[in-house]
């Protein structure tokens, strides 16, 4: 029990990897606030933590709702120990993901002809300002709208830990999504940044950098693309959303004491930089 009687908030907690931290904490004993824009699947996560859950509906985006939510928390619970910041989204605009991967299969084809690559990616050409912002909103200004309330809370008692879902999207760049490449760097930047400046509260900040997890995110890569991606991995497998949240669990106990403003990345060995 790594977490009895410790309050823990997780954003985007309703499936994926956020849905496995959740559970996880729980198990090992806090009390976990389960946010996710999508009321049900918030509901459904923290029923199935036999009364240790409580769902929370917010967009992380909006900052009012961000403000309404862990006012709610502050007045059930009194305190805060620890933040998960996972919330976040695939495409920012209808039609992203089809474009995107009708791109990666044409281009993979052509690759296996022999005859050279024709198709270009021309994702940052095309993209919207809409959907620029809208990925960076929910991942950059989210995870910064939830570590500015959960500050606020941690700072009472001079003790807390905040873990932000990054991706080796930040550490390697991915040519498909130049926009989730920009908002996870941020992150990383931002995860580092915040680690200096609250270390002397006995907060510690540090990020997660995931490599491909087989989640509902990731389950519309087409089948020949998710081989490619597996024979890329020196493992020979996707992770799983279990991978992700046990490195969480490593980081937000005191087995992790002495970390703060780092990256840890389960990837499989995709990255190694």
């Amino acid at each position: 029990m790594k977490l009895e009687g410790q309050v823990a908030l997780v954003t985007g907690g309703g499936s994926g990897i956020g849905r496995a931290i959740a559970l996880c904490f729980a198990r090992e004993g806090a009390r976990v606030v389960v946010n996710d824009v999508d009321e049900g699947a918030a509901a459904r996560t923290a029923k199935a933590m036999d009364g240790a859950g409580q769902p929370a509906c917010a967009d992380v985006a909006e900052p009012g709702q961000v403000r309404a939510m862990f006012a709610d928390l502050d007045r059930e619970h009194g305190r805060l120990d620890i933040l998960v910041n996972n919330a976040g989204i695939a495409e920012a605009a209808p039609g992203d993901r089809e474009r995107v991967t009708a791109r990666g299969e044409a281009r993979m084809a052509e690759l296996l002809s022999g005859e050279g690559i024709k198709s270009h990616w021309d994702v940052t050409a095309e993209m919207t300002d809409e959907a620029w912002h809208r990925m960076l909103a929910v991942h950059l200004h989210g995870t910064f709208y939830c570590t500015r309330e959960a500050l606020r809370l941690m700072s009472r008692h001079d003790r807390g830990v905040i873990i932000n879902l990054s991706s080796v999207a930040a550490l390697m760049g991915l040519e498909s999504v130049p926009h989730y490449s920009a908002a996870k760097g941020g992150i990383l930047a931002f995860t580092r940044a915040v680690a200096r400046e609250v270390a002397s509260r006995g907060i510690r900040v540090n990020a997660i950098c995931p490599g491909y997890i087989d989640t509902p995110m990731t389950a519309p890569i087409a089948e020949r693309a998710r081989r490619a991606i597996v024979g890329r991995t020196p493992l020979q497998r996707m992770g799983t959303a279990d991978d992700v949240a046990a490195t969480a669990l490593f980081l937000a106990s005191d087995d992790g004491a002495f970390y703060t403003g780092q990256w840890l990345s389960p990837n499989g060995g995709l990255f190694t930089g």
